[in-house]
């Protein structure tokens, strides 16, 4: 049996319908506004969020949880 390589690709975590939410939804979420998020992202702050193509943002609901919790980076 050969050891695993650490630099092969891993598996992608299956996402389930509804783990990823808008911006608008993170918002409501985290019971603040849209220009707050941008505004987080802009400066490198909040919740961790993901890039699909080139404009549009995604938050996993996972993040938010943590951001919500105090456990996000």
């Amino acid at each position: 049996m050969q050891p695993s390589n650490p630099l092969s690709p891993q598996p992608a975590a299956m996402l389930s319908p509804g783990d990823l939410v808008t911006e608008r939804e993170a918002a409501a979420i985290l019971s603040a506004s849209v220009q707050t998020l941008r505004n987080w992202r802009w400066r490198n702050e909040g919740p961790r969020f993901h890039k699909v193509g080139l404009r549009l943002v995604r938050y996993h609901r996972a993040d938010l949880a943590a951001f919500i919790a105090g456990d996000a980076a």
